[in-house]
């Protein structure tokens, strides 16, 4: 039997924290939930975390990583912006289809209890991966005439709140469709609230 490695043990850990934080919220999810579901003893738990906030920056820059690399590799094709539009609402719905506790973590972990991250992730420190490669979509899409130019933080919260919306209704259980049903409509609404005119 193969023994697992540091490295798998510690993405164990980030995963079972993201689904007890996102289904039970971070204050009342304690370390020896995690690690009872992970398998581990509490003392084994402190060798990879330090503290509980400190694995919640953790879960943040891991899900910004995971959405960044995702937005880089559709920043990287060879597609108009229209087209990279789609791609990153397919993404995301997707993302909340398949991994939905990396959302509610997000919804209900990081927006919601903002103290836990006011020191280690000033700013955008912690989300800088996923920000930085949504500032190269907006810049590119300006640079090709496709977008028009303008503030980016107006751009990027009208983006994300589209994408933020739905998936809250997704959450919520009250959009009579399948989220797979809106990516068309919601790609093209961003596209036509942010082209060039």
């Amino acid at each position: 039997m193969a023994r697992i490695t540091k490295e798998e043990r510690k993405n164990g850990i980030i995963s079972a924290a993201l689904k007890l934080f996102s289904e039970k919220g971070f204050y009342i999810t304690t370390i020896p939930d995690i690690a009872e579901k992970v398998g581990m003893s509490v003392g084994n738990f402190y060798n990879y975390f330090t503290s509980k906030d400190i694995l919640a920056k953790e879960l943040l820059i891991y899900i910004s990583t995971y959405l960044g690399e995702n937005i880089r590799d559709i920043n990287e094709r060879d597609i108009s912006t229209q087209e990279k539009i789609y791609e990153i609402v397919s993404m995301y719905f997707n993302m909340a289809e398949e991994k939905p506790e990396m959302i509610e973590y997000f919804l209900r972990v990081y927006l919601s209890n903002r103290e836990v991250f006011s020191e280690g992730c000033e700013g955008m420190l912690c989300v800088s991966p996923f920000v930085t490669e949504m500032m190269m979509f907006f810049d590119d899409g300006v640079a090709s005439s496709e977008l028009h130019d303008q503030d980016f933080f107006s751009a990027f919260g009208l983006f994300m709140g589209y994408l933020g919306g739905m998936v809250f209704l997704f959450g919520e259980k009250i959009l009579p469709q399948p989220l797979e049903w809106y990516k068309e409509s919601i790609s093209q609404n961003i596209y036509n609230a942010l082209k060039s005119r």
